[in-house]
């Protein structure tokens, strides 16, 4: 099947009107956001028509944020107009588009864990009798709109006892206790294991079955071609086109992301590794944790890349944390070089030359108000000691050379971090943890919500430092991205290694078979 040419089209194509001859429900024309000399959007067009699913698709620092933020109110257009329901709207707040029929669900849920679930669906709008929240309504509202979406959740429960699903799906529930026509979903599936993803597709559809327009913003190919109707790709703040996801190729959507072919990306060229026979740079023996992992052995060679693969929940984390100092070991031990190492916290740790990068950059990484320079340089500020500064044009020579040699971009040292594209956000704390010249780098979700081009930025970045010495332990849920990048996988379920395989010995096929494959006694 063939796929439009990859010339950009100034707007989207008039001539495929929506589902039944519809006029799209929403439609931005023009839109130009700008922050000072530097155009976030550049004259784009966009339109979402009722009743369908569409995905917007672009490199990180395409513009895809700053889309949303000015059709929902958070960012004001500095050129161009906003069309909902055939009536030009300017939303001055999020709450202004909330009102209007445009709400939006964040990739980080907003949502107050310890309140019920009705108190979160309704934050805002509690029913209220004689000038008190009346519970009892509240409830009963709460559950009509659950059972809408055909969630059966409680709604008398507190909403931090449920998993990270539930509180999407309420969240979504949330947004739509009004009146809503338009809903944005951003990254609604980086935490979702494939039943949840299932479920969260169940109630899109429901949703546009009565004529909501969802906007679906997701990294995941597969789940975009499996669930949006249309694509609008964006790439440097300037309209690439829209295309129905059916006439458009996945080679094709990628290398219009990208301004390049696909087979102009480099694959990574493994290097020799240590010998199997040769004492391990890093080896974890019976490492056992609270909750997590039991019994687990891993090794890993000098200058060699272990991808650590398994389902949500099956320990991936707990042993990044565990062999890095971050959690306390129950049981087992950890071997640097040989010699025993006591990992009772994460600066002992990076003292031995172990450092971890958390898959959540939000709380556990970027320091999102300070600027590049100090993201960068902060990390060993800290080994150093509050007695021993850095000095500010060391600081700054370092951080320059490190955003220089990742590519990182903007190369503003004094931008705030938290300003940056999720993929320029992660180069940031990469060059934080390469700062300390550690000797094992353990990467948990590096790749989590980047776009296409960065993360294949980052995977061969990581085989660039592996082939210079440092070993790497490279955990993603995406099986592809862990036999690309690594040299060995180790497979993880409920807890325990159930296999260990040379990467170019699988497939992705045979690697989820070893992943999701049930315990031989039905367990």
């Amino acid at each position: 099947m063939s796929s439009p040419t990859l010339a950009a089209a100034p707007h989207p194509p008039r001539d495929n009107d929506g589902v039944d001859g519809a006029r799209p429900l929403l439609e931005l024309t023009g839109a130009t956001v700008r922050f000072g000399a530097d155009a976030a959007l550049d004259d784009v067009s966009f339109r979402m028509f009722p009743g369908e699913v569409h995905s917007l698709m672009g490199e990180n620092g395409a513009g895809k944020s700053t889309l949303i933020k000015a059709i929902t109110g958070a960012l004001p257009l500095d050129a161009g107009t906003l069309v909902l329901e055939g009536r030009p709207v300017r939303f001055a707040t999020p709450y202004d588009a909330q009102r209007a029929g445009v709400s939006t669900v964040y990739q980080e849920i907003d949502l107050l864990p310890n309140l019920s679930v009705a108190e979160n669906v309704l934050l805002g709008r509690e029913p209220r009798a004689f000038g008190l929240v009346d519970h009892r309504l509240m409830r009963r509202r709460a559950a009509a709109v659950l059972a809408d979406l055909g969630l059966d959740v409680d709604p008398a429960s507190t909403l931090g006892t449920h998993p990270v699903a539930v509180q999407q799906l309420v969240a979504i529930a949330r947004a739509i206790a009004t009146d809503v026509k338009v809903l944005v979903l951003d990254e609604p599936t980086s935490s979702l294991d494939l039943d949840e993803v299932a479920e969260l597709f169940d109630v899109v559809r429901r949703l546009t079955a009565r004529g909501v327009a969802v906007l679906f913003v997701s990294h995941f190919l597969d789940q975009v071609y499996e669930l949006c109707d249309r694509v609008t790709v964006l790439r440097d703040g300037r309209f690439v086109g829209e295309y129905l996801t059916r006439e458009l190729l996945r080679i094709d959507l990628v290398a219009k992301m990208l301004g390049r072919e696909v087979s102009e990306l480099a694959e990574r060229q493994r290097g020799a590794v240590a010998e199997p026979e040769a004492v391990p740079l890093l080896s974890a023996r019976g490492v056992t944790t609270a909750r997590g992992v039991q019994g687990v052995d891993v090794d890993v060679a000098e200058g060699e890349v272990v991808g650590v693969a398994g389902l949500l929940g099956s320990g991936r984390t707990a042993l990044a944390r565990a062999v890095t100092g971050v959690a306390r070991l129950e049981a087992g031990s950890v071997r640097v070089d040989g010699a025993g190492a006591r990992l009772d916290s994460p600066r002992r740790a990076i003292g031995l030359g172990l450092v971890y990068s958390s898959e959540n950059r939000r709380t556990e990484g970027i320091v999102a108000e300070l600027s590049v320079l100090d993201n960068i340089t902060l990390a060993l500020q800290a080994q150093r000691g509050a007695l021993r500064p850095i000095p500010l044009a060391r600081r700054r020579e370092l951080a320059q050379s490190w955003v220089d040699a990742l590519g990182i971009r903007p190369p503003d040292l004094d931008r705030p971090a938290g300003t940056l594209s999720g993929g320029n956000q992660q180069k940031v704390l990469l060059a934080r943890l390469l700062a300390l010249a550690p000797r094992v780098l353990v990467l948990d979700e590096p790749t989590r919500g980047i776009d296409v081009g960065a993360k294949v930025e980052i995977q061969n970045l990581v085989g660039e430092l592996a082939d210079n010495g440092l070993s790497v332990v490279f955990i993603s849920a995406e099986l592809e991205e862990v036999l690309r990048v690594s040299d060995r996988v180790v497979v993880l379920r409920d807890g325990r290694v159930v296999g260990t395989v040379e990467s170019d010995d699988v497939t992705t096929g045979s690697l989820l078979a070893l992943v999701a494959r049930p315990d031989e006694d039905g367990g």
